[in-house]
């Protein structure tokens, strides 16, 4: 059996390695492969560490947009292995499905749902960097009844605001119980920042360890570890 290797960012934060811990620990016993954890930046072991003791394993990027990462440093590295990249998690219909399901228990730990959702993503400058948080934000809008916008933590340019500008922007149009919908996979200086924004009424739990999430990582390792593809050959 091929190993399974999740390619995380990484972070200083000590919750963001629990929470991926605990995802590591869901994939495992839905594969029954041995899995590990490589970090891309901010923590060891990275990921040419963790490849060179599992030449041939499947890499499964665990990021939810299709940025620098997914695209070039991760198949760079992998190809020194004889290892497959996985699609990311970039548009999965159980990372949509997973954002509801924090948001509704931000709403009921509030006390009261939202009149607006803010989904707030990382942001990226990368073509197609932020095309998972819109596809997210799309997958949400149709299961609640109220209006979902996309917002971002770090600025990338005309169309792509900051989440506490579009805060501002639904409370300036009236609406007055705005939630923020974290599109973000563990704990780090992002999730604290939406902590810090004003005028929200609640905040979602970051994803990584919710079951639906796991369950992408377990498709992404059966449909690729049953047969030898190019690296990088699949796209998120």
């Amino acid at each position: 059996m091929r190993d399974l290797v999740l390619a995380v960012h990484g972070s200083a934060v000590p919750e963001a390695g629990a929470t991926v811990a605990r995802l590591a620990d869901a994939a495992h016993r839905l594969t029954g492969a041995p899995v590990a954890v490589a970090h891309l930046d901010h923590q060891k072991p990275s990921l040419p560490y963790v490849l060179a003791d599992r030449p041939g394993a499947v890499v499964v990027p665990l990021l939810l947009g299709d940025g620098y990462h997914r695209n070039v440093d991760i198949p760079s590295v992998a190809r020194h292995f004889d290892c497959t990249v996985t699609s990311g998690l970039s548009g999965a219909h159980g990372v949509g499905l997973a954002l509801y399901d924090r948001l509704r228990a931000a709403e009921c730990a509030a006390g009261a749902p939202a009149d607006a959702v803010v989904v707030a993503g990382a942001g990226s400058s990368r073509p197609g960097g932020n095309d998972g948080t819109r596809t997210a934000a799309e997958q949400l809008g149709r299961l609640v009844p109220v209006p979902v916008t996309t917002a971002y933590c770090s600025a990338n340019g005309p169309g792509a605001p900051r989440v506490a500008e579009a805060v501002e922007a639904l409370h300036a149009a009236g609406f007055r119980r705005v939630a923020l919908a974290a599109h973000l996979l563990a704990p780090g200086r992002f999730t604290h920042a939406l902590a810090a924004v004003p005028g929200v009424c609640a905040v979602s739990a970051p994803l990584a360890d919710h079951a639906r999430v796991a369950g992408v990582v377990a498709e992404r390792y059966r449909a690729t570890a049953g047969r030898k593809v190019l690296v990088g050959a699949l796209r998120g």
